[in-house]
């Protein structure tokens, strides 16, 4: 099996060096990853100046733009080994939980993959200690969708969000099949004091969740419990289409 393996932290962070060496024992596995910290860069796409990808070792590529746009590249017949069969985006360094995935490059690369046909997990560990932990449960994971006679068929545009608690592998509780949870709304910006005095600022710090029943991706972390939330590229809020045509009908035009 051939695996592309791409993240929003950067070619050079733990998380994806850990991820990749881990596969590599058992899987054809290729790596193409920005060349900076691309956080926060969702499903962004670079169309305002070409891409230049630079091998830096053997199977790995550094990509000066988004997680998305490395995934494309790397599934488009730009390295070597293009025709890929799996693509895992991680490990993220930190939690992508609840509304996390609006903003997470991590998840972005997988839905890239995903809407260019090839299955995709996202994985996040909840802390940037135990990355091995992260890398074993996605170890698992595939040898399971490969090995499993029951196998798992998930509908067009569905990945798999994967956030695991920050324990050794032993330490873990199991596995939830779970929702998104919520956050309270981002914290204000905060003033940065700049040396030549231009008015600065620094994004507010995501803030502690609303909802955290249990059935949710921050319950089962807290618990314990590797995450596993099905997310789909679908933004379409079918429940209240009905309402709208009934309000769009009363309106002339």
């Amino acid at each position: 099996m051939k695996v592309l393996v791409s993240n929003d932290d950067g070619l050079d962070a733990q998380g994806i060096q850990t991820l990749a060496a881990t596969l590599s024992s058992e899987y054809h596995t290729r790596v193409v990853a920005p060349d900076r910290n691309r956080s926060g860069a969702s499903n962004s796409l670079t169309l305002t100046r070409p891409l230049q990808p630079v091998q830096v070792r053997e199977g790995q590529y550094r990509v000066d733009g988004t997680p998305t746009d490395c995934v494309n590249l790397g599934m488009s017949g730009v390295i070597e080994d293009s025709e890929f069969d799996v693509v895992v985006s991680g490990i993220n360094h930190g939690p992508n939980l609840g509304d996390d995935v609006i903003y997470s490059g991590t998840v972005a690369a997988a839905l890239e993959a995903r809407h260019l046909g090839r299955p995709a997990l996202a994985v996040s560990l909840v802390g940037n200690t135990h990355f091995d932990t992260a890398a074993k449960v996605v170890l698992l994971l595939l040898k399971r969708l490969i090995t499993d006679s029951h196998s798992l068929a998930l509908p067009p545009k569905i990945i798999l969000s994967i956030n695991v608690p920050d324990l050794p592998y032993e330490s873990l509780s199991g596995i939830k099949i779970t929702r998104l949870g919520h956050r309270h709304s981002a914290q204000p910006a905060v003033s940065a004091q700049h040396p030549r005095g231009i008015e600065s600022y620094w994004i507010g710090a995501l803030s502690e969740p609303y909802d955290a029943a249990p059935g949710t991706d921050f319950d089962a972390v807290k618990n314990g419990y590797v995450s596993i939330t099905p997310i789909h590229a679908d933004m379409t809020c079918h429940s209240v289409l009905s309402t709208l045509d009934d309000w769009a009908g009363s309106i002339s035009i």
